[in-house]
């Protein structure tokens, strides 16, 4: 197999594969759009409740564009070791994933399961005085930025788009880019919080759930909110497909008649997320 095929997994996100070394004999393969991070451990233990005879699990929570390419390729490379891209289940932040995969005949249907938001992180007492997403403009300030691989992207340059038309976008994702003030990352809800902490950002878009965990982690930081208008609360929707080639299609099934449950609905509410209306 050519080395060059496969799309590599950075080698400092062994945190985002989870079972690894079951993954050959897994019961069930999720991947699973990486903000959800925080809420797996407790998620997957109320499933194995209800299913306690699918009991090896392996589960990414990388960025879903990456785990997108992990699909179409058949594959990624971590550390050098061919990983799977064979999931049964694969969640989105984007409809247009799922289309893409089911255009290649990879998925016939996917659910709506889930809404988040967004909001700006800064250091504890705000020492940029960030107020408003329009503030992210100014030269003195410097953003964490996810890049092109996070679904969160999408949403964030609408937000800058209807908060300053397509005049802020670009002054935030091209000029300060080039200026140095604008800093992109590859895995955001593990970098944003380090590089504030560290002080070298003074603000980063994040989705609310991932302040919800920093602050249950005992990180000090503030949030600003850019609003209802803003923060796209009413266009983030996470999706969930069966892969049509799943290796376990019997437990993919479960899992996402499970995700769909009002008790795993309330775990994820706990963590920030906003659930689906019934």
């Amino acid at each position: 197999m050519s080395e060059k095929k496969y799309p590599e997994i950075p080698p400092t996100r062994k945190d985002d594969l989870h079972n690894l070394d079951i993954i050959d004999s897994a019961d069930l393969i999720l991947f699973m759009a990486g903000n959800q991070f925080m809420v797996m451990e407790e998620l997957l233990a109320a499933f194995q409740r209800r299913h306690p005879e699918v009991r090896r699990i392996f589960y990414e929570t990388l960025p879903p564009g990456l785990e997108l390419e992990q699909i179409k390729k058949g594959g990624a490379l971590f550390q050098g070791r061919y990983i799977t891209g064979n999931p049964d289940v694969y969640s989105s932040v984007t409809e247009e994933a799922m289309e893409e995969l089911k255009a290649l005949g990879l998925v016939n249907n996917y659910h709506i399961y889930l809404h988040n938001r967004i909001v700006l992180l800064t250091p504890p007492g705000n020492p940029a005085g960030i107020r408003s997403v329009e503030d992210l403009a100014r030269d003195d300030v410097r953003i964490s930025q996810p890049g092109a691989m996070e679904d969160i992207t999408k949403y964030i340059i609408d937000m800058y788009e209807r908060a300053g038309g397509k005049r802020l976008s670009h002054r935030i994702m091209e000029e300060k880019r080039a200026e140095g003030t604008t800093i992109l990352t590859i895995v955001h809800h593990r970098e944003t919080p380090l590089r504030l902490k560290k002080g070298t950002v003074d603000v980063g878009p994040v989705w609310a759930t991932e302040a919800v965990h920093a602050r249950a982690q005992g990180l000090d930081f503030e949030v600003v909110e850019p609003g209802e208008r803003l923060d796209q609360r009413h266009r983030v929707n996470y999706y969930i497909a069966r892969l049509t080639n799943a290796p376990n299609p019997e437990n993919a099934e479960k899992f996402i008649s499970f995700i769909l449950s009002e008790e795993a609905q309330n775990i994820y509410k706990k963590y920030g997320f906003v659930p689906l209306k019934r």
